[in-house]
């Protein structure tokens, strides 16, 4: 995979993570999904990973060799799994 591709292929829109921000994160030798996850910030924007998390440790999981399960094992989805909108929160109710 060339160079140009890895720099343009977002995985994290939220966080504007890349594939190559993975790719170096790991031969840097960072050898556990959720510590790479916490480097990288990845999950950690509006969408709470619903979007990048099982791309991002498919990839992990190509890389390194680990079971995507097991990769994924650590990973905890934290309330809320639905997205309250702002005036909700905002009109108390």
């Amino acid at each position: 995979m060339g160079e140009e591709v890895k720099k343009l292929t977002i995985i994290c829109r939220c966080n504007d993570v890349t594939l190559e921000d993975i790719v170096s994160a790991v031969n840097a030798g960072i050898d556990n999904f959720e510590v790479l996850r916490k480097y990288l910030r990845i999950g950690f924007g509006p969408c709470q990973g619903r979007s990048c998390i099982v791309l991002a440790a498919r990839i992990y999981s190509r890389l390194t060799g680990v079971k995507l399960n097991e990769a994924l094992s650590d990973y905890k989805v934290r309330p809320p799994i639905v997205p309250v909108p702002a005036r909700v929160l905002l009109a108390g109710g």
